[in-house]
């Protein structure tokens, strides 16, 4: 049976985008509160972003959601995190932490995103696909926060 318990380790995934931006504003966005608020369904960040910090993410409510240490930190470059999802609902703990990559280049007048999630440990292929789902949305909001000044409104119930 396949069902969206069954475990499996999960292919990268490796979303590219370009927006019109610049570096230090895609920077910001993905590092500040006031921004992330905006395009990443309302969850804000805390850190101080320099390699080995500890960094959290927080749902609308003020709950953990995820949490990790900052691997890397180039600002308006590259940042890498490891991301352990935290969630009190029943997502299960990962064994270990998936690995999140920015990788942010500047290209004429539009910036080069290249988000890479990197993950090791086998979990429940619900999650794989929620999270397939949930970066595109995410980052597709995030385009059009930094474009138009509005974020997209996506609505996304919970995995199945």
């Amino acid at each position: 049976m396949n069902d969206g318990n069954e475990r499996v380790v999960p292919p990268d995934l490796v979303y590219i985008t370009f927006i019109r931006t610049t570096p230090q504003k895609l920077w910001d966005a993905l590092t500040n509160s006031a921004l992330t608020t905006k395009f990443f369904f309302g969850r804000s960040v805390e850190s101080d972003w320099a390699q080995g910090a500890p960094w959290r993410m927080l749902t609308p409510e003020g709950l953990l959601d995820v949490k990790g240490v900052v691997l890397e930190s180039d600002p308006p470059h590259r940042l890498k995190l490891t991301w352990r999802v935290d969630w009190t609902g029943e997502a299960p703990p990962e064994p270990e932490p998936a690995i999140i990559t920015y990788d942010i280049e500047a290209n004429g007048d539009v910036v080069k995103l290249t988000m890479t999630q990197h993950t090791e440990s086998a979990i429940p292929r619900k999650y794989v696909k929620a999270g397939e789902q949930g970066w595109a949305a995410i980052l597709s909001s995030l385009k059009s926060l930094l474009e138009t000044g509005e974020p997209l409104v996506i609505k996304m119930g919970p995995p199945q």
